[in-house]
């Protein structure tokens, strides 16, 4: 730190001067980034933890399935961003601020690093290699370690020293020549930091008060009761951050495949929306989900703890794409369906990287009336050559029972389950509002198969709440379920599987898995 004044013993000026700016400019970052995350009701590390693969990436991942744990580090976080902002900004405390940012910043780089080779799904500002803002940051906080910049710490410290040279110097009836003008050049050099410190109070109160504005003007009282209720106003709609994760998800088997019980279902991510007589909707899921929000939808649910997605192999492209861009693990369920060329939709998952693979439930259900048993049991053999547990879909509990009947065991089944007590419910042919007809009948029978399953459709196409249909699928004999969720719905679905499966569940079926 440097001592008060005496110009021949100090460093140049303007060098002080401009690592006091580079200081001051990177307390100002620390201390927004810090001030933005303490104010955000939905801020959380777990997405940039998740994404590590290099040094400490099994702790990071801990953390992350562990929400008292992430807790802790995100208030750490804010507040060591906080504290060492204030420090730098203002000239106090200058060393310990620079070491605890040098730890921040190094256990960020560690987190996410730019290394050849790694890739992370993350949003960036910019491309880098070896070096990036992080690792630039950490290296100017170096520097700053050692070199003396101004600011009301070094003030304070330069009056210590002073008064006690004055102690140690009392029998000296005058002051040196010239040292009022030294002192107050010094003080005037080192409160530089207040105008600064008033210029970011000043702008954060109005970057604060501009964010602010919509949503105070929709949540004004004024607001009639009739446009609380229909208006798309904040107060109409939020969802859940990763930071209210209640806990893990549990995991079953089936074959040597290890997977979460709930299982992201890819329709929605395709396209396929089941939305009835509102035509615009599947137009409207294909616009939304662009390749970036598939991947930070894949990301979040690894995150939460979603660990395998099932899907059509037409979504291989995108999930390639993730496993090689972002570096997802996400396991990957294909039902095989394309353009009802079976042994072609086979043959295209294996060599897309399909962990699992199973007859769709509409081809399964063409074939088993067609009685075409025989192409069943080829499709089976050809899964089970590639060392992939093979599966049989199905709408109707025909289709499960035929494939029983003739004696054909695949290593796990995929069927519809989910109540009919819905206003829409009406079981005929030109209505695409239910799949599964007879639950009654279909939670009877499947209780006697000892092959794993996978319930499909048991919100029937968003028309139940999870609250009621993950209890009733797990409770009547589900051993997983396949559920399509948009990423704001994630969090909350993980939720409320997790509460259903925290305790022991009151099953009509033995766990298959």
């Amino acid at each position: 730190m440097p001592h008060a004044p005496r110009a021949d013993k100090e460093p140049s000026r303007i060098f002080s001067f401009l690592a006091t700016l580079l200081r001051m400019a990177i307390g100002w970052q620390f201390l927004y980034e810090g001030l933005i995350k303490a104010l955000s009701t939905d801020w959380s590390s777990a997405a940039f933890l998740s994404e590590s693969k290099w040094l400490l990436s099994d702790l990071f991942h801990w953390i992350v399935v562990h929400p008292p744990f992430l807790q802790a580090v995100d208030f750490l976080n804010i507040i060591g961003l906080i504290a060492v902002g204030l420090c730098l900004l203002l000239g106090v405390f200058i060393r310990t601020g620079c070491f605890i940012g040098i730890v921040l910043l190094t256990l960020y780089y560690i987190a996410n690093p730019a290394l050849i080779g790694y890739f992370s799904g993350l949003y960036s500002e910019g491309s880098y290699l070896l070096i990036d803002k992080n690792l630039i940051e950490l290296l100017a906080l170096v520097f700053l370690l050692f070199y003396p910049t101004w600011g009301l710490g070094p003030m304070v410290s330069g009056f210590r020293n002073r008064a006690k040279q004055k102690r140690q110097l009392a029998d000296v009836e005058e002051p040196p020549v010239g040292s009022v003008d030294v002192q107050r050049r010094y003080v005037l050099r080192n409160l530089i930091v207040l105008p600064v410190g008033a210029a970011f109070a000043y702008a954060f109160k109005r970057k604060r008060q501009w964010e602010s504005w919509e949503e105070q003007h929709l949540l004004a009282a004024k607001l009639r009761p009739e446009d609380i209720a229909t208006s798309a106003t904040l107060k109409t709609f939020r969802f859940s951050a990763v930071k209210e994760l209640k806990g893990a998800l549990s995991k079953g088997q089936i074959g040597s495949l290890q997977i979460s019980r709930l299982i992201l279902g890819g329709n929605l991510i395709g396209g396929w929306a089941h939305s009835r007589d509102l035509l615009y909707v599947s137009k409207l899921v294909k616009a939304y989900h662009t390749d970036q929000k598939v991947f930070d939808t894949l990301q979040l649910a690894e995150t939460c703890g979603i660990d395998t997605l099932l899907c059509n192999p037409q979504l291989a492209r995108l999930i390639a794409a993730y496993w090689r861009k972002v570096g997802g693990r996400i396991q990957f369920i294909s039902d095989c369906a394309f353009q009802d060329d079976l042994i072609t939709g086979i043959k295209m998952s294996i060599d897309s990287g399909a962990h699992a693979c199973y007859i769709q439930g509409r081809i399964a259900d063409r074939l088993v009336r067609e009685s075409r048993f025989d192409l069943i049991l080829e499709a089976l053999e050809l899964i089970r050559q590639n060392k992939r547990p093979a599966g049989i879909g199905g709408h109707y509990l025909a289709t499960i029972q035929g494939c029983v009947e003739k004696g054909i065991q695949p290593d796990f089944w995929v069927k519809t389950l989910h109540t009919t007590d819905y206003w829409s419910a009406k079981p005929t042919p030109e209505h695409d509002n239910i799949w599964c007809r007879d639950p009654e009948a279909t939670v009877a029978f499947m209780a006697g198969l000892a092959q794993p399953w996978i319930a499909f459709k048991v919100l029937a196409a968003g028309a139940l709440e999870p609250q009621t249909a993950f209890p009733y699928a797990f409770e009547n004999g589900a051993d997983f379920i396949c559920v399509g969720m948009y990423d704001f719905q994630i969090v909350d679905d993980v939720n409320v599987a997790w509460e259903v499966l925290r305790r022991p569940v009151q099953r009509s079926r033995p766990w298959r898995a």
